[in-house]
């Protein structure tokens, strides 16, 4: 017969301490998705949102209709009056947090602190009007945050290419500029992604300055 030996004091906890931790929680990561009115930040939010998106939304009034311009979007009926909220895992290690900025120029009040503790933004453009975009590229120019601007492909056209893009918005070239559609989920997601690449990049360049 084998004997086992008795267990000797001690041996229990450093098998405890060998044993693997929990999982940890993956990182939370702030990103702002910006532009004008009715470019399609809502939409973006919702289509990649894991959970159901927080928005504030309200009723286009005569008045207000009076303000905004309709013209490219004649079915829409509510405007974003303070932000939009959503989230996303992109893996084990890394949660997007997603905030979206009102579009019009007198919700601009809010935007230091929808932006506050963002690591990017997402700027979208629509090409039919590309003068609403201004604002929003000066705005992370200004604050120096990292971004990348997003073409939204309404009904899959784009009216202007990439490069008349660029140069009518003064946009420098390290500023990624994409084509995406704001209502699928993969394409929002690769638009997203680019500006993790785009963020991560100059934490990067910066650590390494410092060093």
């Amino acid at each position: 017969m084998v004997s086992v030996p008795s267990p000797t004091p001690g041996a229990h906890s450093a098998t405890a301490a060998e044993q693997p931790s929990a999982a940890q929680p993956p990182l939370p990561v702030k990103l702002v998705i910006a532009g004008g009115f009715g470019v399609g930040k809502t939409t973006a939010v919702g289509s990649i949102s894991e959970i159901r998106p927080l928005t504030t939304e309200a009723a286009i009034t005569e008045v207000a209709a009076g303000v905004d311009d309709l013209t490219h979007t004649p079915g829409k009926t509510t405007t974003t009056v303070a932000m939009d909220f959503g989230c996303i895992t992109i893996d084990p290690t890394l949660k997007l947090y997603l905030f979206g900025t009102p579009g019009q120029d007198r919700f601009g009040f809010m935007w230091d602190d929808v932006v506050e503790g963002a690591l990017g933004g997402l700027v979208i453009v629509d090409t039919r009007r590309l003068d609403d975009c201004y604002a929003a590229v000066d705005y992370f120019e200004h604050k120096d945050i990292p971004f990348a601007v997003a073409v939204n492909a309404f009904d899959g056209e784009v009216r202007h290419d990439l490069d008349q893009v660029r140069w009518a918005l003064d946009v420098s070239d390290h500023v990624p500029l994409i084509v995406f559609d704001a209502r699928e989920r993969g394409s929002v997601r690769d638009a997203l992604l680019v500006v993790l690449d785009v963020a991560l990049s100059r934490a990067e360049t910066a650590a390494a300055a410092a060093g």
